[in-house]
């Protein structure tokens, strides 16, 4: 499961035939272990999820340790399931002290109903992302070439004077373009009136209303400021997981369950 050994470098190594190799892989693919929990104090926690054909996985990696305390499985992000993980954290009695997340509405309600003291931390890299795909690589107005220029900023923040002149930056393009981000157009059939630079004044809703928490790794460096290492952990097992594709949605399930086991315990 970690070393990426398919069926026919087992034969190899083993002697054993490809039957009775399946025969012993699904046996233990029916006894997934529970993963256990780990103590500390101050867990600064990455929350995400990533989704394959028929579900998706939750996940809550302690970043200190670089441990997944616990994960589930279901068919989205939804709020009453990531509300119910997170008061089992608590009740289990893990010291939580920060979130890394990507702003997913689900996560962030979830986080503040259960957890308001615990200081929640924007994954950059998902902002800075999101607003560049909105701006394009070559944006047509003056305003979009200069928002561009500010995100692109944004992970070369590395003290709070930076963040001061940062966010001085962005708040003079406020007042410098809030005329242009309110231009709408109108449907002379409908009468209806939309935005007309809609992916532009996304981009910039977007920064301004993470900006609260976009800087919390400032004061504490071992909070984490992305969400990367736990997208870095989902590549890995989509790797390990595509050389078994004729595995049924249950034993996809198990697999990953014995994946993240094996990781845990490495």
């Amino acid at each position: 499961m970690l070393e990426r050994q398919t069926y026919k470098t087992l034969q190899r190594d083993s002697g054993l035939s490809k039957d009775t190799l399946q025969r012993v892989f699904y046996f233990f693919l029916e006894k997934a272990p529970l993963t256990p929990i780990i103590h500390h104090d101050f867990i600064h926690l990455r929350v995400d999820a990533t989704y394959f054909k028929r579900f998706c996985v939750v996940c809550y990696q302690d970043d200190t340790i670089n441990y997944t305390q616990l994960f589930r499985f279901s068919d989205g992000e939804r709020y009453e399931e990531i509300k119910e993980d997170l008061l089992n954290l608590l009740n289990l009695g893990l010291d939580i002290a920060s979130i890394t997340c990507d702003g997913h509405k689900a996560t962030l309600k979830a986080i503040r109903k259960t957890m308001p003291q615990v200081l929640i931390q924007r994954c950059l890299v998902h902002i800075q992302r999101m607003c560049l795909l909105w701006i394009t690589a070559s944006p047509k107005y003056e305003a979009g070439r200069q928002l561009r220029t500010l995100v692109l900023m944004i992970h070369r923040i590395k003290n709070h004077n930076d963040r001061l002149y940062w966010e001085h930056c962005l708040q003079q393009w406020e007042q410098e373009h809030s005329a242009f981000l309110k231009e709408r157009s109108r449907s002379l059939e409908t009468g209806r009136y939309w935005y007309k630079h809609k992916l532009m004044r996304r981009s910039f809703l977007t920064i301004k209303r993470a900006l609260p928490d976009m800087f919390r790794y400032l004061d504490n460096p071992a909070i984490p400021k992305s969400t990367n290492g736990i997208e870095s952990y989902f590549g890995h097992l989509k790797n390990h997981l595509d050389l078994h594709r004729g595995l049924t949605t249950k034993n996809r399930i198990n697999f990953i369950k014995w994946y993240i086991y094996f990781r845990n315990t490495k």
